[in-house]
């Protein structure tokens, strides 16, 4: 296969297998099995690219494909007529007939059908980031400070209770979409954060997981107007994803925080977020999508008030516990009150086994020792977290802040 249709394959796989693996639920009422029809259309289009060219329309052309192995499949499995037809009616695309309440976009749809009452939570958000994120098992593992031998096989697990259960591919009465939101606002939020920063790869950010949750969370907004979280979540990844055109130069190089040309931020996405950030309530995502709104209306970054952001970060550890939540209360900490103050915290959690392989953790505490002018112990917790990093970009910041060219 030539670089040119393999790169272009690994590109529409990343940007259209939410998308595919979404309609074929759909079709099929089984998302284990959609996610193998997705793949094997994938394989398919590995074997004729090279020979035929890449398609107009790359992500319809997987899925066609893997809707006609999907009727061949019913068919070798001698399904009954009335199934076949209406696997038939489906595929052909002749519409349903209209129901007011029902989430017309297949990819929020799936994530809601995934996220059923029979997983624990999180063994749906980890279900849902697998089939629709674009997310590998290790970067969900990452994600969820989780081995992931354990992620997976918890998975494997969802699939097939999902299965035994006969789960059918239908979104529950709007009246029940609530016992399910938590985590599909669990789901959205960690898409984009994979985005955001990379977990692996040789990219920093991956724009087009930021571009889908935003989506997805505008298309719930509209869905669930009267739930604050939603509102929150929304107004979180608008202003996050304000920064994205300032995040790296033109090479693709990160740019941390504090040195990005706030001329860059797309004011109109801040504007959008503090908007949502009124009717957001003040839950998880309302507090993030709050400290998120201090930096944003900071016109620099020495104007950020990191007093509010401590006391933020302070709420939202009462709320959700969390040592990644202390580590980032850590660096307000230190923003606002001097580097002794964030790294007595950060000396704390390194006690904690959750982040035994976190490498933030050494990129915060390097940055703390820097700044107290203990260059030597910082360079060796930049070296390690390097060591800890699956990102390319990350690990060559890392390694240029340790000393190493």
């Amino acid at each position: 296969m030539t670089n040119k249709a393999n790169q272009a394959a690994e590109e529409v796989w990343r940007t259209e297998a939410a998308r595919v693996i979404a309609g074929l639920t759909r079709l099929t009422g089984d998302v284990g099995l959609a996610e193998e029809l997705a793949q094997d259309a994938l394989v398919a289009a590995l074997e004729q690219w090279p020979r035929d060219g890449v398609p107009r329309n790359p992500g319809a052309w997987l899925t066609t494909v893997a809707k006609r192995r999907a009727v061949d499949l019913f068919r070798r499995r001698e399904r009954h007529d009335e199934r076949l037809a209406e696997l038939a009616r489906r595929a052909s695309g002749v519409a349903e007939q209209p129901d007011p309440d029902a989430i017309e976009d297949d990819v929020l749809r799936l994530v809601f059908v995934a996220c059923h009452p029979v997983l624990t939570t999180q063994t749906r958000v980890a279900l849902t980031l697998r089939l629709l994120g674009g997310l590998s098992t290790d970067e969900i593992a990452r994600a969820f400070l989780t081995p992931e031998a354990t992620l997976a096989q918890r998975i494997s697990r969802a699939k097939k209770t999902l299965a035994k259960e006969r789960v059918p591919f239908e979104v529950p009465p709007r009246e029940e979409l609530g016992e399910r939101l938590e985590a599909v606002l669990e789901v959205i939020y960690l898409i984009f954060n994979e985005g955001y920063t990379a977990t692996a790869g040789d990219d920093w950010i991956r724009p087009h997981l930021c571009e889908e949750a935003l989506r997805l969370a505008r298309l719930l907004e509209d869905l669930l107007p009267a739930e604050p979280e939603v509102h929150g979540l929304r107004a979180l990844l608008e202003i996050q994803a304000s920064r994205l055109d300032a995040r790296t130069d033109d090479a693709g190089v990160p740019i941390l925080l504090l040195d990005q040309d706030r001329a860059r931020w797309d004011r109109g996405r801040i504007a959008a977020g503090l908007a949502a950030l009124e009717k957001a309530g003040h839950g998880p995502y309302a507090l993030q999508a709050a400290i998120a709104a201090c930096h944003a209306r900071a016109e620099t970054a020495e104007a950020t008030d990191w007093g509010r952001i401590a006391a933020l970060y302070e709420r939202l550890a009462e709320q959700v516990p969390s040592p990644v939540v202390e580590l980032n209360r850590a660096v307000a900490l230190s923003m606002a009150y001097g580097p002794q103050a964030g790294l007595a915290l950060v000396d704390e959690l390194t006690e904690d086994p959750a982040l035994a392989g976190y490498h933030l953790l050494p990129t915060v505490r390097g940055d703390l020792l820097a700044r107290l002018g203990r260059d030597e112990e910082a360079r060796a917790e930049f070296r390690r977290a390097a060591e800890l990093t699956r990102n390319a970009r990350e690990k060559a910041l890392l390694l240029a802040r340790a000393g190493v060219s």
